[in-house]
């Protein structure tokens, strides 16, 4: 809730404070769990020149922002859309998909850690100015920062809530009135919108994070990245059933906002995103300590020795393999394309092997055994396997094909990257306007990402990168949206994606597919795709989440969502 009226102030601000560290030879995260201080006096020192407890302060602020993976129980959130499952058959994750969740079971409910972040920010906004901060400038980043992960939580709560109560620069204390009610949408979205707009020049500039000391803050970047998200989806047809293109013309002029700040760039090769602390592309990431987690709770089950054990908790679905393309960029389904069905998983868009492990890649040294009874997927004997016959391969480096076991490796989960930045300009300007300059325009960004990704131009005419050179506007919109399901997959896009579009009624009602391997006699391998999950979406509620009960039953003037 807002406020709990059982909490002392000097608790609340002081349960969860941390050590703000920089990046050492060992690259630990910018923050970490160790408690300092229960007296606000204490943090927010008249005479701490230096200002080591308040920025500590600022710093657990961030251990609030999204951390992406098997978040949810020991679920990554895309397992709850048609890209994957989970591999147990009982998570909770799956009452997105199966009609289950509700006021009582929210399952995703970050309503309480996102008015944490927006009342800690709140805390130090109203505190900081004591601090007698001797590094000029210094102070005005410090608040910068504290507004602009204030505006990261509303926008968290305003894509699963819609309108929130919005606080301001408030602290609320124990004789305040908390019987708040909400705001509207619009109210909401337009107080993102103008922090943004007011800290895009004030706070930290990107080009000044050179040192690990501040690497991972947020930046003037990443409030520009910010706005140009939040602008895209008042844009989307979930907030914009009218079409009002003046809403997709200022998503694309935000866009082009970060693309203007000429500080970002796509990575050379698509795994440095994922792999590397520092690149050009990551304009925000969760920064974490180097480990094997990822490795541990998604890759394949069958390896059993100590460091190499795995617990596949992600199948990624037969629907999100199908969407990769060839090597040559054309879709499966495009007779050009070479594809093979009896071989289905050769000569596939590089990112592929990147994101997906499937039956034969290498892994470990060995080769993936997801055929029926295969290590990775031995049956009955085992209770959480792949249900798909596929494992998650993304964010994994590539030292571990020929590795015999995990070793720490850097696993920051990109919040805002520039390659969203150019789907996000792609699909704004296209819908902008109807017409073949803006066409162009996001033509441009798609040969971008696929160039990258390594997909040749190719020497068919009317053809580049497997893409048609002219397409309607119709033609455009499916081909922008099906380039940001591959290259964002796992990132937490293609949840809100569906969301927004207003198709996850289409694409999560029915039956979401798996593939069923065959090893024969000779070595060979039978592929039959079968039904791993039926799917339902209501769509007279589900589009956006239900305010927990408990949160309601708190606040009397706390109108639950439609339908729940």
């Amino acid at each position: 809730m807002l406020v709990d009226m059982n909490i002392k102030i000097k608790e609340i601000v002081g349960a969860l404070a941390i050590l703000i560290v920089g990046f050492s030879a060992c690259k630990k995260p910018l923050y970490e769990t160790e408690p300092i201080t229960q007296d606000i006096s204490y943090i927010f020192d008249k005479t701490d020149s230096l200002g080591v407890q308040a920025k500590a302060f600022l710093a657990d602020i961030y251990s609030y922002l999204p951390n992406g993976y098997n978040r949810i129980g020991n679920d990554v959130l895309d397992a709850a859309s048609d890209d994957a499952i989970s591999s147990s058959p009982s998570s909770t994750i799956e009452y997105f998909v199966n009609g289950r969740i509700s006021a009582v079971t929210p399952v995703d409910n970050s309503w309480d850690n996102n008015y944490r972040t927006i009342r800690k920010a709140n805390i130090f906004l109203a505190n900081i100015d004591v601090v007698p901060l001797n590094q000029k400038g210094l102070k005005v980043y410090l608040k910068a920062e504290a507004r602009i992960l204030r505006a990261i939580a509303y926008f968290e709560l305003i894509k699963r809530f819609g309108g929130v109560p919005l606080i301001g620069d408030k602290v609320l204390g124990i004789d305040d009135d908390i019987q708040l009610s909400r705001n509207t949408y619009a109210e909401c979205l337009k107080y993102v919108v103008d922090e943004c707009d007011a800290l895009k020049t004030i706070a930290r500039p990107d080009n000044t994070l050179a040192s690990d000391e501040d690497f991972g803050r947020v930046t003037q970047g990443v409030a520009l990245a910010l706005k140009a998200r939040i602008l895209l989806y008042d844009a989307s047809p979930l907030n914009n059933p009218n079409n009002d293109l003046a809403k997709w013309a200022a998503a694309a002029q935000a866009a082009k906002d970060v693309m203007n700040l000429n500080v970002f760039s796509l990575a050379s090769a698509y795994t440095t995103v994922f792999n590397t602390r520092k690149n050009s592309e990551i304009i925000l990431a969760y920064q974490r300590a180097v480990n094997f987690d990822v490795e541990t709770r998604n890759a394949p089950i069958g390896y059993t020795a100590t460091n190499a054990s795995g617990s596949g908790y992600t199948s990624p679905t037969q629907e999100l393999v199908d969407a990769f393309d060839m090597s040559n960029g054309r879709a499966i389904t495009d007779p050009a394309s070479g594809y093979n069905p009896a071989d289905p998983y050769t000569g596939r868009d590089p990112r592929f092997a990147l994101t997906i492990l499937h039956n034969n890649a290498k892994w470990l040294n060995r080769a993936v055994q997801t055929y029926d009874g295969g290590l990775d997927k031995p049956g009955s004997t085992v209770n959480v396997q792949t249900r798909t016959g596929y494992y998650m391969r993304k964010f994994m480096n590539e030292s571990f094909v020929t590795a015999t076991v995990y070793s720490n490796q850097t696993h920051n989960f990109p919040i805002f990257r520039y390659a969203e930045i150019l789907l996000n300009y792609a699909e704004a300007i296209n819908e902008s306007a109807d017409n073949a300059v803006n066409r162009t325009e996001a033509f441009n960004q798609l040969k971008a990402l696929r160039l990258r990704a390594g997909i040749p131009v190719g020497t068919t005419a009317g053809y580049q990168h497997g893409l048609k050179t002219t397409m309607t506007q119709a033609e455009m919109r499916e081909a922008i949206r099906h380039e940001r399901r591959v290259e964002m997959a796992f990132e937490e896009q293609r949840f809100w994606d569906i969301r927004r579009w207003k198709i996850a009624q289409t694409v999560l009602n029915g039956t979401l597919h798996g593939m069923q391997i065959i090893k024969n006699a000779n070595g060979t391998f039978s592929y039959t795709p079968y039904n791993a999950l039926n799917v339902t979406f209501d769509a007279a509620k589900m589009y956006l989440y239900p305010i927990a009960a408990s949160e309601v039953n708190k606040n009397r003037n706390l109108k639950q969502n439609p339908g729940w």
